[in-house]
């Protein structure tokens, strides 16, 4: 087979649009939730510890954060990406 050659931009490009696609999916989790409750992440969390145990809510709440840490996680790796320097090809 031929040698097949492709830019760092491209890598870096492709591996950011992966990242993305991941993160589209979390923000349709995190947008149900938002109307659900009708506010954002932070404003349920701060209400949510203050007010009487709901398991549905507590529920809710621990889902929630999942999607809320995933989503800060993946555009953390977005930007990790664009300052790459370097690129290994793992085989």
């Amino acid at each position: 087979m031929g040698i097949l050659e492709v830019s760092k931009s491209e890598i870096k490009e492709y591996q950011k649009l992966k990242i993305i696609s991941e993160m589209v999916l979390l923000k349709e989790h995190i947008k149900l939730f938002e109307q659900k409750y009708g506010c954002s992440f932070i404003e349920f969390e701060r209400r949510i510890k203050q007010t009487a145990e709901d398991f549905e809510s507590w529920d809710d709440y621990l889902e929630w954060k999942a999607y809320q840490r995933s989503f800060e996680g993946l555009k953390k790796k977005i930007g990790e990406i664009d300052r790459a320097q370097d690129i290994r090809i793992a085989e």
